[in-house]
């Protein structure tokens, strides 16, 4: 989970489409049969500027194309080119929702390509895979994948940059403002577990972190995270949806390896639990 960027002390979270390609084996007692084409690209394939092979097997309804900051939900088997499948969210019979940018670049290119609705075989050479990485996939990989959704990546806040006028700030430095007033009547206190969604920038605009991209909400114990959240997640009480303007100190201290200075998040608490 990747709410690591919030909790203290702990280490930021490295995605990537590995091996099975989330880390899933598929089952072993059934497997679904190659295409002919696996071997090779074929004559009509469309064949980007980096390699990336590719053919529309079913057109899309939808009109959206994701971007590489956004998150899509998919259904993919994957092949070697001897005809040896390697991993299938089909026979799983549970699709798999990411973020674009943090998989395999024939991954992130070959998505933009597609709209909802659409299935696409891809034809991704190894240097846009694992590039020989041990115990990965090796050489050429063969995969149809079928666009199901598309989140669009939460836009920038226009007062990233600094906090405004109208904003709250604590005695401790910390900025707030209310974005949708809330349905609850308590607060959590640091020792309560709480579920949010969120999204997290630098002021520079840069997202780093997001809850909502990756389409499943966080939940972690109040305590555990960086100051600013503690304290400013108290403000809140459930169903409200708040901007926080987190000083340095009150977030990593300047760790190496951490988002640096103020960061800017929207949160919104959906639930507490005792």
């Amino acid at each position: 989970m990747k709410f690591g960027f919030m909790i203290a002390g702990a280490s930021l979270f490295v995605s990537a489409l590995m091996g099975s390609v989330f880390g899933q084996a598929a089952p072993k007692v059934a497997t679904i049969p190659a295409p002919p084409d696996v071997a090779s690209p074929p004559k009509d394939a469309q064949l980007t500027d980096s390699g990336l092979a590719s053919k529309v097997l079913q057109e899309g309804s939808g009109t959206l194309r994701p971007v590489a900051a956004d998150s899509v939900k998919v259904h993919y088997t994957g092949w070697l080119t001897d005809g040896k499948m390697f991993d299938s969210s089909v026979l799983r019979g549970r699709p798999i929702t990411f973020e674009l940018s943090r998989v395999i670049a024939g991954w992130t290119e070959g998505l933009q390509l597609m709209v909802v609705g659409e299935k696409r075989r891809l034809w991704i050479p190894e240097e846009l895979a694992y590039k020989g990485q041990a115990g990965r996939p090796a050489g050429m990989l063969v995969f149809d994948v079928e666009l199901l959704d598309v989140i669009e990546s939460p836009k920038v806040p226009a007062n990233v940059a600094a906090v405004p006028e109208d904003a709250e700030v604590t005695k401790s430095g910390l900025a707030s403002v209310v974005l949708k007033a809330g349905t609850g009547t308590v607060h959590p206190k640091a020792k309560n577990t709480v579920e949010v969604h969120y999204s997290g920038w630098t002021t520079d605009g840069k997202m780093f972190d997001s809850s909502v991209s990756r389409g499943k909400p966080a939940k972690f114990p109040l305590n555990r995270v960086i100051a600013g959240w503690t304290e400013g997640v108290q403000l809140m009480v459930e169903g409200e949806k708040r901007r926080f303007w987190i000083p340095e100190k009150l977030a990593y201290k300047g760790k190496a390896g951490a988002p640096a200075g103020m960061l800017v998040f929207d949160v919104e608490l959906l639930s507490i639990e005792n």
